[in-house]
């Protein structure tokens, strides 16, 4: 990989990191300042949709949630090492590849966001809650809604990245 300057690499899209970060925590401050703990205290906004505070000890969809508590470091460190990871390659990456840049951003700022949860609350703050009838997804967040938006955007970039290779080569 050719080492680029930082004016050249996708490190010039860490703002949208801070931007991710800045927001998912200014969201969950507000939900933890404004509304009452738990299912009773719920918002409806929509026939589909509620607003729900809730604490999340596990990571998606509450998986390793009753673990006893080691699952909070496990967490932290796999968020640090993927940010990371990510970061570096962001720094392999040209600028101009703004797909692949975005969606890095995108997860490290959603994965520091639950970071801070994990190290300040021990739990992360879950708080909007989509339903059909009475199936409900698991509450979730911004940063979760950062996180799943950049991963589609890397298995978008990779396909477009094949494609594009392939057509190179005919």
């Amino acid at each position: 990989m050719k080492d680029l300057t930082v004016k050249q690499s996708g490190v010039r899209w860490l703002w949208l990191a801070l931007l991710v970060f800045v927001l998912d925590i200014g969201s969950k401050l507000f939900v933890m300042d404004t509304m009452g703990y738990g299912w009773a205290n719920r918002i409806e906004v929509l026939p589909f949709f509620n607003l729900l505070y809730v604490h999340n000890y596990g990571a998606a969809f509450s998986f390793l949630s009753d673990a006893g508590g080691w699952q909070r470091w496990f967490f932290a460190a796999i968020a640090l090492t993927v940010s990371g990871m990510l970061a570096y390659w962001m720094r392999q990456t040209p600028a101009s590849n703004k797909i692949l840049n975005i969606a890095y951003a995108l997860v490290i700022g959603g994965a520091i966001g639950n970071l801070f949860d994990r190290l300040v609350h021990g739990f992360v703050i879950d708080f909007l809650d989509f339903f059909i009838g009475k199936n409900h997804w698991p509450a979730f967040n911004l940063a979760d809604t950062a996180i799943c938006i950049g991963a589609g955007l890397i298995v978008l970039e990779s396909i477009l990245s094949s494609r594009k290779q392939a057509a190179e080569t005919e």
